[in-house]
């Protein structure tokens, strides 16, 4: 018989808080994370602006000097968030049975740091200069093997790398792990860090950035007609999952229940939406029917809302086409607006976000929203937070290469 399946823990990593705490107070308060590039030098780029993440400090998630040195920062922030989803639900780790216990966090990348520095090292200094630790640091499933490692984990353990999906497939496929009965328990969200002179300039030459440099904090903008691209961040969101039984032995506290997962493709274009919106409209129907749900049911949809002329018109098309008469009553809003988009790890990030505003009756707000778009016509919470009764969330991702995610996500009861 299928899992009934929870959430009881979170963690975050962002360019708006380094803690659950500090992340949902700035959603609520519509503060933005976004502002002038100081990772390196970005003079010569298009774009200048990010959502770097600021203060983070691996010291207190118990990580050596030495050991950070072997492992680039979407490593770093993975075991953070896990660290802090972990403790968060409070589970006893030593008195679990660590082969029921699996991990499963995606990346779009994985690490662009390591490899831009080690490709100088091996132009200027030649290839016996490489380090040893080049590979099994820059490899994209790094960071579920490092949660693993950390907590001694030997459940099933995987990586999702498709590209701004990741997260939320990671998700969903942990979900259908516990549902299904392969484990107890599941570590499972996002994780990236591209901020690098590669990785912006790549983003830069696609011309997918806001080069709004002279105000970041209003750059990112999905929905509003004058929006001109996303804004790179980066960061992690990773949650504790588990079946209803596990933690209902241990009187685990439970933020939400995940109840569906749909997931699709455009077939369409490696980084263009279908212009019909079929892909995302069907993952949504798919996750809607898996979870039993109509769409009438639906309060709110963190939409995936990159603030790029062809998605946000294209997602609104795909929520009118999968919720027909119900699009218009259900409230929309894209936190990228205040976080930038965090690529692989978003859907991670905007997971916590829906299990909060459902533990909460809050709906964070898309802010920076001036311009209405007569092509993007639904309730896009503009600027202000909103306390409303909040039953069921949708979690929308959408990737290049035409990968789209759509997690289900309800109270429990």
């Amino acid at each position: 018989m299928d899992q009934r399946v929870v959430i009881t823990g979170l963690g975050v990593v962002s360019s708006v808080g380094n803690d659950v705490a500090a992340f949902w107070k700035s959603l609520k308060e519509g503060k933005c994370g976004i502002g002038s590039l100081v990772t390196f030098d970005a003079s010569a780029y298009d774009s200048r602006i990010a959502g770097e993440v600021k203060g983070f400090d691996y010291v207190q998630y118990g990580i050596t000097t030495k050991d950070a040195r072997r492992m680039d920062k979407f490593s770093l922030y993975a075991i953070a968030c896990a660290k802090q989803a972990v403790a968060d639900s409070g589970l006893e780790v030593g008195k679990e049975d660590h082969n029921r216990i699996g991990v499963l966090i995606g990346s779009g990348i994985g690490s662009l740091h390591t490899t831009e520095e080690e490709h100088k090292v091996v132009l200027s200094r030649g290839p016996s200069r490489l380090s040893p630790f080049l590979i099994p640091t820059l490899i994209v499933n790094a960071a579920s093997g490092q949660v693993a490692i950390t907590f001694g984990f030997k459940g099933p353990n995987s990586c999702v790398a498709t590209a701004c999906a990741s997260g939320s497939h990671a998700i969903g496929d942990a979900f259908r792990i516990i549902r299904h009965g392969y484990a107890d328990a599941m570590v499972c969200g996002g994780t990236e860090s591209c901020i690098t002179s590669l990785g912006v300039g790549g983003f830069c030459a696609l011309r997918a950035l806001s080069t709004r440099n002279e105000e970041p904090h209003r750059a990112s903008r999905p929905f509003d007609r004058e929006r001109d691209g996303f804004i790179i961040a980066e960061g992690a969101g990773i949650v504790m999952m588990e079946s209803l039984e596990h933690a209902r032995k241990r009187n685990a506290r439970i933020y939400a229940e995940i109840v569906g997962y749909g997931m699709s493709c455009d077939a369409y274009h490696i980084t263009a939406p279908d212009p019909d919106g079929d892909g995302a409209s069907r993952a949504i129907q798919a996750a809607l029917e898996d979870g039993g749900l109509n769409p009438a049911d639906v309060t709110y949809i963190n939409a995936h809302g990159t603030s790029t002329k062809l998605n946000d018109k294209i997602e609104t098309l795909a929520i009118k086409k999968a919720l027909g008469v119900s699009a218009k009553k259900v409230m929309v809003s894209s936190t990228k607006s205040m976080t930038g988009h965090l690529l692989g790890a978003a859907g991670g990030v905007e997971f916590v976000a829906c299990c909060l505003a459902l533990r909460d009756n809050i709906v964070p707000p898309t802010i920076n929203y001036e311009f209405p778009d007569p092509e993007c016509d639904l309730d896009y919470v503009p600027n202000t937070a909103r306390e409303m009764q909040v039953d069921v969330c949708l979690s929308n991702s959408l990737g290049f290469g035409g990968h789209n995610a759509t997690l289900a996500v309800k109270k429990f009861k």
